[in-house]
């Protein structure tokens, strides 16, 4: 007969502690003309790297971006598929869903933030196809989740964003046809004015189980 394990009482603590503090994340919109040291990011980028991945093929790329010309060129590009999002791909349902955030086809969040990371997911390694990688999307999916939670741990807010289609991203950073734009993350300092929506997580009966 299997004995009742031992619960370590101060892990148990800990994860109640790294619980109550990744809770307190939230999804920001709107942020604060204040600029990240940009080795804080480059550290927070290597920490997500550590991630692991497919045959450890690491089929990432993380385009930081602190240039204003840029961002401006990301936020035109990227309204544009929005506003036919909003306006034409997208149904009532979801978009009722939305409301809930106040949402629009407007991105201001991609000029305002101190940074954009624009994270790419790698099909092979270079455009010769030589060396193919494997899991590339949940392996960057990985990755972009220590990267968000890196930022949290530093006090920074984060904000993902997924324009549909993102071509235009290899386009304006002139990255190679072997990288997919996976998502664009803001970064930066959450405006004391910006409102969090009224929202709730699921409970964890609603999401998990034992057997």
């Amino acid at each position: 007969m299997e004995q009742d394990l031992i619960v370590d009482e101060s892990l148990l603590v800990e994860a109640e502690r790294f619980y109550e503090f990744m809770n307190k994340r939230r999804t920001i919109r709107k942020f604060k003309n204040k600029k990240i040291p940009i080795e804080i990011v480059q550290e927070c980028v290597r920490a997500a790297a550590t991630a692991p991945s497919g045959a450890n093929k690491q089929p990432w790329f993380f385009a930081i971006i602190q240039s204003n010309e840029l961002k401006a060129k990301i936020r035109k590009a990227a309204e544009k598929e929005e506003y036919c999002f909003y306006h034409k791909r997208s149904n009532k349902e979801w978009l009722d869903d939305l409301k809930v955030f106040k949402t629009s086809w407007q991105k201001p969040h991609l000029e305002e933030a101190s940074v954009l990371i624009v994270i790419f997911s790698k099909t092979f390694q270079d455009e010769s196809k030589s060396e193919k990688c494997y899991y590339s999307k949940e392996s960057v999916g990985i990755a972009t989740g220590l990267l968000i939670t890196a930022f949290h741990r530093l006090g920074f807010s984060t904000l993902t964003h997924t324009p549909n289609p993102m071509g235009f991203l290899n386009s304006i950073l002139k990255r190679p046809k072997n990288e997919k734009p996976f998502l664009i993350l803001a970064v930066g300092y959450k405006d004391k004015n910006y409102e969090l929506p009224d929202i709730e997580r699921k409970k964890l009966a609603e999401i998990s189980d034992i057997y």
